[in-house]
Formats: structure tokens, sequence, C-alpha cells
């Protein structure tokens, strides 16, 4: 082998290194543009949380037996039905760290689970570290003798659905 043959397989090996180093170093630049061009897609996008709507119905009436309070857990919403036949809605959800409260008949309360605060039937604070009572929702019937509950209008105590 001469010396010309062997400058020239020398500059093919060259070439043929310079060629791959060009294509990995295209290839980082690549994938670089990409991975900003997701992040800045993302960032730019809506984050849109999916909830449940806040008028929603609740039932026929007569799913609902007298004295009884129902758990609407996907709404995360008692139902109450007194013994004269009188409706309202409260949340279930504590107003202390937001945890879901559970209905217990056998001590007639509403407990959370996390932290013991204790609400009574009406959801007035009955031991805990609750700050205040259980907010309740405004309830009408609709034409089909639906109960209607909408958790954007919060009423007062006095507040009750006489069906």
């Amino acid at each position: 082998m001469d010396d010309k043959e062997e400058k020239h397989s020398k500059e093919e090996n060259a070439m043929s290194r310079r060629y791959f180093l060009e294509i990995v170093g295209g290839g980082a630049v690549l994938t670089a543009a990409v991975g900003s061009a997701v992040v800045i897609g993302q960032y730019l996008s809506p984050n849109v949380l999916r909830e449940p709507a806040l008028r929603f119905k609740a039932g026929l009436i007569e799913n609902f037996s007298a004295d009884s309070i129902t758990l609407d857990k996907e709404q995360k919403v008692f139902i109450v039905r007194g013994k004269e036949g009188y409706f309202y809605a409260m949340s279930a959800v504590c107003t202390h760290l937001g945890c879901i409260a559970n209905w217990k008949p056998e001590d007639g309360v509403v407990a959370c689970p996390c932290h013991g605060s204790k609400f009574n039937k009406e959801g007035n604070v009955v031991d805990g570290p609750a700050p205040r009572s259980l907010p309740r929702f405004s309830v009408t019937l609709d034409e089909q003798g639906q109960l209607v509950v909408d958790k954007s209008v919060i009423v007062g105590e006095d507040v009750i659905l006489k069906v």
C-alpha cells in the first residue's frame, strides 16, 4: 500500500467520522427542539378539571324514606328527608379540612373520619375541630317529581322543601 492509498483511506475514515458526528449532533438538536415544543404546547393548553355539575337531579321523592339521610357520593351531598316529609340538602364535605363525612345512624350524627368532627342531623357542629356548620343547598322539585339540588345556592337553616 503506497502513501496515496493510505492517505485516501484515512480521508474516507475521517469523512465517515465527520458524517457520524453530524448525524449525532443533528439528532440531539432535533430531540431538544421537539422536547421544547412539547413542553411549550403543554404550558399553552388549558388544564381543565372536570367536576360534576353544581345543579343535579337527586331522584324521585319516593326514593327517599321518611326520616332518612342519604349520601350522594358523586355529588358529595346529603339529602335529608324529615318525618313530616320535608327535604333539605347539605354538604357532605367537612368544614375542617374537606374530608367526606358519613352518616352514623347508631349515633345520630354526621361524623368526619379524618379528625373526628361531628355534626347533628341539621348540619350544626356538635364536636371536633370543624369551624362551622355544614352548608345547606337549595332544593326544588321539578315537573317530573324529582328533587333538584343546586350547590351554587347556599341557603339558611330555615329553608326547606315541604312536599
